[in-house]
């Protein structure tokens, strides 16, 4: 539902006392205005833009809204969940904007949008020469952002190798580029976003406790759509008034089709309202969108798809449920380790006690090396870490095993 606008920056004089950051002059001319401006006493003030706003009238919502108002003028962490297209990043706006660091930037990060490989160099900058295309130092995310706010959308898809870096942030507000031996220190607010289920993300391994921790400092989280089905129609006239106002056109709904709308579950939340209705007001065919409507309606009653044996829409527990087609990969993985196994022991003489124990042995190491690969979404240096082995030892382990392919994504 919710996107960022980028924004043309306007530079004031002012004066400063913040020190802790030198330019380059072989950084690129976006690295250089930060960096200088950080470290000259320059400060960079977004001009003011028109902040989307809040609908909301449901109790529940509400009590989110005073949250909000509450928190945005301290500089507590916020950890936003919610489901997809609940509108998490425009509550991390509302917050940035209704604070003190308003004048300052709000950088946002999509997490899983940049390469694993990528990730560290774009959220803390590296020096010239720190890896090979490295030819000039080159600032983060975080340092953009000093002073202001930074949004970490997705945040429970920051690799484990990453995590102890952005823990030492949160802690003591300093890090070290890639390649560079002294600490860059910065003020930074950090709010961060996740529809995943981060306790059971701790079970597996796959995020780090004392992390979560530090990030839920205030939990907000975001009722799907069909928690709110008082909001619906005036979500809908917005959204007609703004997509009118941008197409040109007078389109308008029967009373008829506005009476569909909160019939509709809304899996895809506010996002999957707000772009139905860009269709409604592009096409301007107002019975095609209410056949589609009827039809999915229909078919989630007959079917049940997509609800709970209540008959109630999926709660956003069971948004947290691994897909079934990741459910499947697991269970074909694991009939194919036990087939093997099988056929291994079938084939070897029932005196080799030895061989049955060596096969055996070799199959639990497979089975404990495949788990963790997968807790650690196969992040070598980490299972090696885990599992506390040489990175080359494990190297030489998983060979076999993606050679014969089991590694299923």
């Amino acid at each position: 539902m919710f996107y960022f606008y980028l924004f043309d920056m306007a530079i004031y004089s002012d004066k400063t006392e913040e020190k802790d950051h030198v330019s380059s002059k072989e950084e690129s001319e976006d690295a250089r205005m930060v960096a200088t401006t950080i470290g000259s006493g320059i400060s960079v003030r977004p001009k003011e833009v028109s902040i989307q706003p809040i609908i909301g009238t449901t109790g529940n919502f509400q009590r989110i809204l005073d949250i909000v108002g509450r928190v945005a003028g301290t500089d507590v962490t916020v950890l936003i969940r919610g489901e997809s297209g609940t509108g998490k990043d425009l509550i991390a706006r509302q917050i940035h904007e209704k604070s003190p660091r308003r004048i300052k930037r709000l950088i946002k990060v999509l997490c899983p949008a940049i390469p694993e490989t990528l990730l560290e160099s774009e959220l803390f900058g590296h020096e010239k020469g720190s890896f090979s295309g490295a030819h000039v130092r080159r600032p983060g995310k975080f340092e953009f952002a000093h002073e202001g706010t930074i949004f970490l959308d997705e945040i429970g898809e920051i690799p484990l190798s990453l995590q102890s870096k952005l823990l030492q942030v949160l802690q003591e507000g300093r890090f070290s580029r890639i390649g560079g031996s002294d600490d860059v220190r910065v003020d930074v607010r950090i709010i961060a976003a996740t529809n995943r289920n981060l306790e059971k993300a701790m079970e597996e391994g796959a995020f780090r406790e004392d992390l979560f921790y530090r990030l839920n400092v205030v939990n907000i989280y975001l009722p799907p759509l069909r928690d709110r089905k008082d909001d619906i129609p005036s979500l809908v006239q917005y959204f007609l008034d703004q997509f009118n106002r941008k197409f040109n056109k007078r389109v308008e709904l029967s009373e008829q089709s506005m009476k569909l709308f909160p019939e509709y579950h809304w899996p895809g939340n506010v996002r999957e309202l707000e772009n139905t209705l860009k269709g409604v007001v592009v096409l301007g065919n107002e019975k095609q969108v209410d056949d589609q409507l009827q039809s999915k309606i229909e078919r989630y009653r007959t079917l049940g798809k997509g609800l709970t044996p209540a008959g109630n829409p999926p709660s956003a527990a069971d948004d947290q449920r691994p897909s079934p087609a990741r459910e499947r990969r697991r269970g074909e993985r694991r009939r194919r380790l036990a087939t093997d196994s099988l056929r291994t022991v079938k084939g070897i003489d029932s005196t080799s006690l030895k061989a049955i124990s060596r096969n055996a042995a070799k199959k639990a190491e497979e089975r404990v090396l495949l788990r963790v690969l997968d807790q650690t979404h196969w992040n070598r240096k980490e299972a090696a870490r885990v599992l506390g082995i040489s990175y080359k030892a494990l190297l030489y382990k998983i060979k076999p095993l993606e050679q014969g392919e089991l590694r299923q994504r």
